[in-house]
C-alpha cells in the first residue's frame, strides 16, 4: 500500500487539488448560481500563495488560509457587483472575469513574474495538512447536502420565486455561494502552488474552467462525491491514455458527451439508481394475509386471537 502511495503521490495531490477546484464550481451550481469565478479564484490564491511564501517567507496553514480569505473576499466583490445577473449572462461575466485575473498574471511585473510566472514557493507543506484541508470541506459541503439547510438549498435552486415566498432569503445563498466558491478555489490555487513550488499563466485560466466542469457532468453536480468521481477520473485518466498520444482529447470530448446524453446525473446518478433498485429487490415480499377487522368480528369470537392476527399481518401501503 505504501509502495502504491509513493509511486502515485502526484496524481493524489493532483486528485486533491482536483477535487477542490472541481467543488468551486459545484457548490454555486448546486444553489442554481451559473458561476465559473470559482477558477479565477483559483488564480487568485495560486499567484497569492507563491507571493506570500516568495516574498514574506509565511508557514503553508497561514498561506493557505490568506489566499482562501482574499479569494473570498474578491468573489464577494464579484457577487455584489453581478448578483442581478442569471443564466448564460451570469455564467459569461464569471468566465471574463477569470480571463481578466489571467491577464493581470501575466502582465503583473515582478509581482507576479510575467510570462513566466513565479519561482521557488518552497515550503514544508505536508499531505496531512492537505489531506486535513480536503477532509475539512467535504465535511462542511455534507452538511449543506442534509438536512434543513440541504432543502433550502435545493429550493433556492429549483424554484428561487418559490423558496423567496417562503421567507427565504436568495439573495444571501446567491451571495454566500460566491464565497464558498472562493474559499475553495483560493485553497485550491494556494495548495497547488505550495506543492509544485512554481505558478504560471498556462495554469490558470479557460483550461480549468473546462476541467473542473467536465468531472462535474462526468462524475454528478448534486454532490461532492460525483465532484471526488469525476477528479479521480480526470486525473487518473490521461497516465492510462498515453498510448492514444493525441487521441486524448477525442476521447475526453466522447466521454463528455456520451455522460452529457446518457447520464445527465452523472456516474454518482448510477450508482445511486443502482443501488436503489438492489434495495428494492432485496425487500421480502409482503404478506397476504388478510387484514381482520375486529370490530367487524362475530360476537362469539376469541379477541385475543383477533388482537393477534390483526398485530401478524402486515398492511400494504398504497402508493400515493
Amino acid at each position: 500500500m505504501m509502495d502504491f502511495y509513493t509511486s502515485n503521490l502526484v496524481l493524489i495531490q493532483a486528485t486533491l487539488i482536483g477535487l477542490l477546484l472541481a467543488l468551486s464550481i459545484q457548490v454555486p451550481l448546486r444553489m442554481g448560481v451559473f458561476s465559473f469565478a470559482g477558477v479565477g479564484c483559483y488564480g487568485i490564491g495560486a499567484y497569492g500563495g507563491g507571493i506570500l511564501v516568495i516574498h514574506y517567507h509565511t508557514s503553508p496553514l497561514v498561506t493557505i488560509v490568506l489566499a482562501a480569505v482574499g479569494a473570498a473576499l474578491v468573489s464577494f466583490g464579484l457577487a455584489l457587483l453581478i448578483n442581478r445577473l442569471g443564466g448564460l449572462y451570469l455564467g459569461m461575466a464569471t468566465i471574463a472575469f477569470d480571463l481578466i485575473i489571467s491577464v493581470i498574471a501575466v502582465n503583473g511585473g515582478d509581482l507576479t513574474g510575467g510570462p513566466t510566472g513565479l519561482y521557488g514557493a518552497i515550503t514544508s507543506i505536508s499531505m496531512g495538512l492537505v489531506f486535513a484541508i480536503v477532509v475539512v470541506a467535504v465535511v462542511v459541503l455534507t452538511l449543506t447536502e442534509r438536512g434543513r439547510l440541504g432543502r433550502r438549498v435545493e429550493a433556492v435552486r429549483d424554484d428561487p420565486e418559490l423558496a423567496a415566498s417562503m421567507g427565504i432569503k436568495v439573495r444571501r445563498y446567491r451571495i454566500a455561494a460566491f464565497v464558498v466558491s472562493g474559499i475553495l478555489g483560493g485553497a485550491a490555487g494556494s495548495i497547488n502552488t505550495m506543492l509544485r513550488t512554481t505558478v504560471g499563466p498556462t495554469d490558470i485560466g479557460f483550461a480549468l474552467v473546462v476541467l473542473a466542469l467536465t468531472m462535474i457532468i462526468v462524475g454528478g453536480a448534486r454532490s461532492w462525491l460525483g465532484a471526488l468521481i469525476g477528479a479521480i477520473i480526470f486525473t487518473w485518466l490521461p497516465s492510462i491514455l498515453e498510448v492514444v498520444g493525441q487521441w486524448q482529447h477525442i476521447i475526453y470530448g466522447i466521454i463528455v458527451a456520451l455522460a452529457a446524453i446518457w447520464v445527465p446525473g452523472g456516474l454518482l446518478g448510477v450508482l445511486t439508481e443502482g443501488w436503489r433498485a438492489f434495495q428494492r429487490r432485496r425487500r421480502p415480499p409482503l404478506s397476504t394475509v388478510p387484514v381482520v377487522a375486529i370490530d367487524d368480528a362475530p360476537p362469539d369470537a376469541d379477541l385475543a386471537v383477533l388482537e393477534e392476527l390483526a398485530e401478524d399481518s402486515p398492511v400494504e401501503r398504497s402508493a400515493t
